[in-house]
């Protein structure tokens, strides 16, 4: 096995530790939360979750990406993106504070305008541990960031069940996420030995930017197209209609950032390594998408057959209204895993302002669509995004077939088993559900194994290289993985 290839399924281990581990805290934390407070209180926080992505995007100016990137950085560079995310951090933080009057009274929560201010404190601490994440990224040194990520989750989830237990309501959910960006910069200083130069160079900077500042123009239309919908749904429905689409949305979302929280820093920095070689660019793609489609298929479909009973047993019956929106959600989030394993192949390449255009072509059509689809409820919102992500997979895919004549349709095709193989997996799921009148929890468990038995047995007859090299990668298997 090669170096490339032993360096990347270590990195890709310890990154699964990291996101299984941090966001199995978090979604547990979430759990017990959901239990406690009200879809009100979730809604009312998530009002809030565009000004905070804006904020984030505008701390971070692309230049993360950037440092990773790039294969010969200085300290000099570190130091210059360190001391801009700062000012930048300040800048956002005293921003947030000054519109919260405004935005409190634009979506008439009184409430919104003090949670505002502990948001902006949070802002501007997490602006401190930037690159030191960065740099751990491009090193691919993710146990570092599996320890981190789950000890700053355990203290601010422990913090905020804490708080909503004594009755502290939507400042529990505030505490949470302040809490955990705070532990986080500390353990990012204390385990990790980067500390910035007293220096700064403008040259180093406007060489950075050229690179992240279509990063972080495209990162940006991404935040603010990600969570229009929870503006313009408490402006023109409910704050609880908020809380309800986003337990839905954050659900179904959790086997992506599961998946590609992953697959991204992995597939990033291994992509970035290997930028010069379109041969092997397109073998990574293609080897990549197979893995992560052979993993992420059958868990959607679950979500999406298994929505009823997983949303009962995990939440209760005050989250039952959302899971037609998770169902739909779900059938919009099938593609995910391929956008965003194209899209860093046209960033592991350097072509950040080609992923910029494609950002601006893909966000106009959200942001239209979202907001017509806001005056027709919010069911047309969800589905809104089924449409979006059909459009968005043939727009990213657009440039990966300029550049490496690997276009949309091909990798479809290439891909056609991974589809068929899951169709049986359906099929049982369902039929179980229909026969089964039990518990939520007991429907839930044997749906699912029965689920999971059918689709290996598929697999084995239809794919089983495919297989193979899943349990390899996973660690199931020890058989080495050729490339």
């Amino acid at each position: 096995m090669n170096t490339l290839v032993q360096r990347t399924a270590n990195a890709a281990k310890w990154s699964a530790l990291d996101v299984f581990m941090r966001q199995g805290v978090q979604f547990a934390v979430s759990i017990v939360l959901a239990r406690i407070l009200t879809p009100e209180d979730f809604g009312v926080v998530a009002m809030l979750a565009l000004f905070m992505a804006v904020g984030t995007v505008f701390i971070d100016g692309g230049l993360s990406s950037a440092l990773i990137q790039r294969q010969n950085i200085t300290h000099t560079d570190e130091s210059t993106a360190f001391f801009t995310n700062l000012g930048m951090g300040a800048v956002s933080g005293m921003l947030l504070c000054i519109a919260a009057p405004w935005i409190s009274s634009f979506l008439r929560q009184p409430v919104l305008q003090y949670l505002s201010y502990a948001m902006a404190f949070g802002l501007f601490v997490g602006a401190f541990g930037s690159i030191h994440t960065a740099l751990l990224y491009k090193e691919m040194n993710f146990k570092l960031t599996a320890k981190v990520g789950v000890v700053s989750s355990v203290v601010g989830g422990a913090l905020a069940i804490y708080m909503a237990s004594q009755g502290y309501g939507v400042w529990s959910l505030v505490a949470h996420t302040v809490t955990s960006g705070l532990v986080n910069v500390l353990l990012l200083w204390i385990w990790h030995p980067w500390r910035p130069a007293w220096r700064f160079s403008v040259a180093s900077l406007r060489s950075l930017f050229r690179f992240g500042g279509y990063e972080m123009a495209s990162t940006l239309l991404d935040a603010f197209a990600n969570n229009l919908y929870s503006i313009l749904i408490g402006k023109m429905h409910s704050v609880r209609d908020v809380g309800l689409f986003n337990r839905a949305r954050n659900t179904q979302l959790m086997p992506v950032m599961l998946m590609m929280s992953i697959a991204q820093r992995v597939a990033y920095s291994a992509f970035s390594s290997v930028a010069g070689d379109k041969a092997r660019l397109v073998r990574g793609l293609r080897q990549a998408q197979a893995i992560a489609m052979f993993i992420y298929i059958p868990v959607m479909v679950c979500v999406i057959v298994l929505a009823e009973p997983l949303v009962l047993t995990l939440f209760g019956e005050q989250w039952v209204p959302c899971v037609p929106m998770l169902q739909v959600l779900g059938f919009g989030g099938i593609l995910w895993p391929l956008h965003i394993l194209n899209l860093n192949v046209l960033k592991a390449q350097g072509y950040s302002d080609l992923k910029f255009r494609i950002e601006v072509i893909k966000k106009i059509m959200a942001i239209s669509l979202t907001i017509v689809a806001s005056y027709y409820g919010v069911m047309a919102i969800a589905w809104t995004q089924v449409v979006l992500s059909i459009c968005g997979y043939f727009v990213n895919t657009h440039y990966t077939n300029v550049l490496l004549a690997y276009s949309g349709l091909d990798q479809l095709r290439d891909l056609a088993t991974n589809f068929v193989a899951v169709i049986p997996m359906a099929v049982a799921v369902y039929l179980m559900t229909e026969l089964m009148q039990t518990l939520p929890i007991i429907e839930l468990i044997v749906a699912g194994a029965v689920g999971c038995g059918v689709y290996l047995l598929t697999c084995r007859v239809l794919c089983a290289e495919l297989l193979q090299e899943s349990l390899c990668v996973a660690g199931i298997l020890t058989r080495p993985v050729q490339t």
